[in-house]
């Protein structure tokens, strides 16, 4: 900053004012406060950066780790397989999976690998199913996560038919009720950043059927569970359906995730943070759910 230089008499001279503009110490003023407030908005950017407001807080932008993971009804046998596209947990006694989680991305709806064509076992999964346990036995072999959810990879394509992503699904229901809700779940993905997917067989149920030389077990009924922790504010929905009709379809169906914990006894969802967790888990709208459509770009 230049050194004020002294008058003759040793006063100080006064400030220039009136026509040259506003006074050096008012300039001074204002250059702090600007700089003040640049430096305000540079703490707030660096703060919001990469985030959205969720429920009177913060949540990371990015991805959240483990959404996928779910903690298995205590005595529930199981054997946890990773694959590219989803994560299962298998059940070698019942021949089923427990439970099959998955992420979808607006992006992965639009993926182009064609469908896969041919069941497999996997020889790596105690007790797996194998396909020709459904021959013959007027069941489907029904994805829990379908194969046009793994369209966006071709190993993911491929893992998605492996027998512990299968089980035995009423035709009707297969390719009725089953699959306009898996196209509802991809339509909401390309609404949101992501949503993730949780489906699987209700095996509190009574098993009283069983099919193949496996004996692999017929459920009454299915869930799917959907969350959307990266919407603002987040929100969740789930399904309990019968291995068969459906009467009053999807609506009558939805039900809160807190409804699907009860029933089945698996823990969803732990690693949000338990006000978002209580938000996502508590909540039954299905006629926002049912309206909502992904924006034009």
């Amino acid at each position: 900053m230049a050194t004020r230089r002294k008058s003759n008499n040793n006063t100080r001279r006064k400030k220039k004012s009136g026509k040259n503009g506003l006074s050096r110490t008012t300039k001074s003023y204002f250059a702090s406060l600007c700089t003040l407030v640049l430096v305000l908005i540079a703490l707030v950017s660096k703060s919001f950066s990469g985030c959205k407001t969720l429920n009177g807080g913060f949540l990371s932008h990015g991805h959240i780790p483990d959404l996928e993971r779910v903690v298995t009804a205590k005595g529930t046998p199981e054997q946890i397989v990773s694959y590219e596209g989803m994560t299962i947990s298998y059940n070698p006694a019942k021949h089923v999976p427990n439970w099959v989680a998955w992420e979808l991305t607006a992006d992965e709806t639009r993926g182009k690998e064609p469908r896969a064509q041919n069941f497999q076992a996997n020889e790596s999964v105690a007790g797996c199913a194998d396909p020709w346990d459904y021959s013959y036995s007027g069941y489907d072999r029904g994805h829990m996560a379908p194969a046009s959810d793994m369209k966006w990879s071709r190993n993911a394509m491929k893992e998605s038919f492996y027998m512990t992503n299968i089980c035995p699904q009423v035709k009707s229901f297969n390719s009725g009720t089953w699959k306009r809700l898996e196209e509802k779940c991809r339509t909401w993905a390309q609404c949101d950043s992501a949503i993730v997917i949780i489906a699987g067989p209700v095996l509190t149920d009574s098993i009283t059927e069983s099919i193949g030389d496996n004996r692999v077990a017929v459920p009454k009924r299915f869930f799917k569970i959907i969350a959307s922790p990266y919407a603002n504010p987040p929100r969740g929905i789930a399904f309990i359906l019968n291995n068969g009709k459906n009467k009053g379809g999807l609506q009558e169906a939805a039900v809160s995730i807190d409804s699907v914990e009860s029933l089945t006894g698996h823990d969803f969802f732990s690693t949000l943070p338990d006000d978002i967790e209580r938000l996502v888990e508590s909540q039954c709208r299905f006629h926002y759910w049912s309206t909502l459509k992904p924006t034009e770009k």
